[in-house]
Order: C-alpha cells, then structure tokens, then sequence
C-alpha cells in the first residue's frame, strides 16, 4: 500500500511516528535500541500502518533524519530567503552546530547508522544550495555548471564541518567557520552580486 506523502492525514501520521520516535530517544539516549514495534507502542498506531507509510526501520530513519536537519534549517533560514553573504554565514553556522551535536549525540551503538545520516545530510544540502543558486542564475551558466557547482560547494560545507565535528577538540568552530567561508565565498560570489545589483 503505497500512501500520498502529500495528504494532510499521511503528514500527521507521520509527525506522530516523528514525535514519538524523538520521544524515546530523549529516553533511550540512542537510535540502535529503538524497534518498530517500541514506535508504534508510543505514537499508538498499528503496525501495519507504519509499515503502510516506511518499508522498515531504515526508511523511517532516513525519512527522521531529513525532516530533522530541513527543520534546522529552515528554522534559522526560512523559504524565500535569498541567497546572499549573510545567509552563507548563517548556514554553515548551522551545518557546523548540528553536526556537533550529531556526533556528541551519537553513541558507539549508533555508529552503524552514521554514515546513512551524514549521507542524507549532505543531500538535502546539496538541493538547498542548487535551489537556491537557480533562483538567483538561469541564464549565465548551463544546469550542468549549476549542479556542478551546487555539488562543489555542498561538498567544500559539508566535508568541513563534518571533519571538524568529528575531532572539535583540535581547531575552534570559529577558525573552521572562517575557513569556510573565505573559499565558499569565492564560489558563490557571482550569485549575490547579481542580487545585489
């Protein structure tokens, strides 16, 4: 049974898993622990409608963890927002905090999941980046030179503050915040001078 992510009842049912799911890690203190059958017992749905909604535990957790780092982001930068020098600042600031409390976060357990998280993260942040850089240029460069350069600067964000976030203790985020943004900000320069102008 497939259902329609979009439907107002699929999107509750779904917050219901969310909210209960965060629940019990605020309990559990890990993800590892955590079964299908705990999820259901604490949001109170069936089962078989969570299996309606996610194939397995697998898919729920990257479905979590998208809508995890989304609301981060939105949160401190709203649709709509424009893509200038600012906002760069504001948004690898928040790569940077939500990767360290990722990592202080994680526990041994929940190391077998790392590496589909760190993934989806820096998936959502690669289509942020290239939404974002094709509101602002349509014409100048080919979608291909867009993507490439969305994935360029996805990577150069995401790569540094997961490298920091893993060892925070060997550089300050404020020498790896600075770091970032004065090679980021090469790359993206030509997008928020056109909005400037």
């Amino acid at each position: 049974m497939s259902v329609n992510p979009e439907d107002p009842r699929v999107k509750r049912t779904r917050q219901l898993f969310v909210q209960a799911f965060n629940d019990l890690v605020e309990k559990k203190r890990n993800v590892y622990s955590i079964s299908v059958h705990d999820i259901t017992k604490q949001a109170t749905v069936n089962r078989t409608t969570f299996y309606a909604h996610f194939q397995d535990k697998y898919d729920f957790l990257e479905y979590w963890m998208t809508e995890k780092f989304q609301k981060t982001i939105r949160d401190r930068l709203p649709e709509g927002t424009s893509c200038n020098a600012g906002n760069l600042r504001i948004l690898i600031q928040t790569i940077l905090d939500f990767l360290l409390r990722f990592h202080q976060c994680s526990t041994p357990g929940d190391k077998q999941f790392e590496a589909m998280f760190e993934n989806i993260m820096h998936q959502d942040l690669h289509r942020l980046l290239l939404k974002r850089i094709n509101e602002v240029d349509t014409l100048s460069f080919s979608q291909e030179k867009l993507e490439a350069m969305a994935l360029v600067i996805s990577w150069g964000i995401f790569g540094s503050a997961l490298q920091w976030s893993r060892n925070p203790q060997d550089r300050s985020v404020e020498t790896t915040f600075e770091e970032v943004i004065e090679v980021i900000s090469v790359q993206l320069a030509p997008f928020w001078e056109q909005t400037a102008s």
